[in-house]
């Protein structure tokens, strides 16, 4: 069969859709990946099929500004490529072309914050497209898939078949110290994902931060984009700095500390890392709430950025704080385990993909 996987936003949703597309793939099946160009690199890197819909990319929460643009886009590769099937994720706009081709739609998310009220609000935006392309409705996805563990998922989540998180990013020439523990020392991970939002913080944050760590015995690790690494590494000491697989180097890890995004949160979690989480959004303080509530990490408020020293050092201080309190207590890394037994009792990909096949049957 022919499955259409559509991604928007970050490089985060490539990695997300990566393992169900790749799976599918394996088995015989023909895939596109339908993505905005600024993440067609990130596909190529995983090894998918992709096609560029816009040029833009899709920013959270925007499907009403850009719906029309992407159905098009996604109609004219319909008509050329016809799919037996479609996957999407945040987006509903997917969706809507699902209802229109008259094929099985899935969405597959992390679902750890609540959602309900913004896909109400994304449906009756995407009502003039739906007039437009004579629909009377978006009907319910023909299955839900759900990376999240379910210990995690909120109150009042939809009915979903839960799917097991498999870790997939770009990668690099592998050294020894990525896949292997420094002797007697902890590691903590340092990481925005795929922005710089902790590297940009002005005012000497970073640099207090990983004083703050490396004053404790620890080995600190950045992970960070190639231009990140070059621009800020020679001002953090002894630091490890640069694009380090996440995969690969979060089971040497003690602890790791990042701004609460959906595939690093999963990663760690896959592998059993306590977290301190610092969110830059709401998506991400859901996140923080969520792993703190079952006790696995530590959420600590993002202070607004200045340039004011003093500001900064505070704020490196309270997380500093935190990444000691974590490492302090084993309780963390203990309920973090936990979490990670439960994703590693879900279906694989793999096994998923059957429910796809039977959608497609029927």
């Amino acid at each position: 069969m022919r499955i259409l996987f559509t991604v928007g936003g970050s490089q985060a949703t490539v990695f997300g859709v990566a393992p169900l597309a790749s799976a599918a793939r394996n088995a015989g099946h023909e895939i596109l990946l339908a993505a905005d160009e600024p993440l067609l690199e990130a596909a190529e890197a995983v090894g998918l099929p992709a096609v560029r819909i816009t040029t833009e990319r899709l920013r959270y929460g925007q499907d009403a500004m850009t719906a029309a643009e992407r159905l098009d886009a996604l109609l004219r590769l319909a008509e050329a490529w016809p799919p037996d099937l479609v996957v999407g994720g945040l987006s509903h706009v997917p969706r809507v072309l699902a209802a229109r081709l008259k094929v099985p739609y899935v969405r597959q998310v992390w679902h750890i914050a609540p959602m309900a009220r913004r896909d109400r609000k994304a449906e009756a935006e995407l009502q003039p497209e739906l007039d437009r392309l004579g629909l009377t409705g978006l009907p319910e996805p023909a299955l839900f898939i759900d990376l999240c563990p379910p210990s995690l998922r909120p109150p009042g989540s939809p009915e979903a078949r839960s799917m097991r998180w498999v870790p997939r990013v770009r990668q690099r020439r592998l050294e020894p110290w990525m896949y292997t523990r420094p002797e007697g020392r902890r590691r903590v991970l340092i990481t925005s994902g795929t922005r710089n939002l902790m590297l940009d913080s002005p005012g000497g944050f970073l640099r207090e931060l990983v004083d703050g760590l490396t004053g404790t015995g620890a080995e600190v690790l950045i992970a960070a984009l190639p231009e990140a690494a070059e621009r800020f590494g020679s001002e953090l000491g002894d630091a490890r700095i640069g694009w380090i697989p996440l995969d690969v180097v979060a089971g040497t890890c003690d602890l790791a500390v990042h701004h609460g995004g959906a595939t690093t949160a999963a990663t760690l979690i896959n592998a059993g890392v306590p977290q301190v989480i610092v969110p830059d959004n709401g998506y991400g303080r859901a996140v923080a709430e969520s792993l703190a509530g079952f006790g696995a990490a530590v959420l600590v408020e993002r202070h607004r950025p200045t340039a004011d020293r003093d500001s900064a050092e505070e704020s490196a201080q309270e997380i500093a704080a935190a990444c000691r309190k974590v490492l302090a207590d084993p309780g963390y890394a203990e309920r973090t385990q936990i979490l990670a037994k439960e994703v590693a009792s879900l279906p694989t990909p793999a096994e998923v993909l059957g429910d796809l096949e039977a959608l497609v049957a029927r």
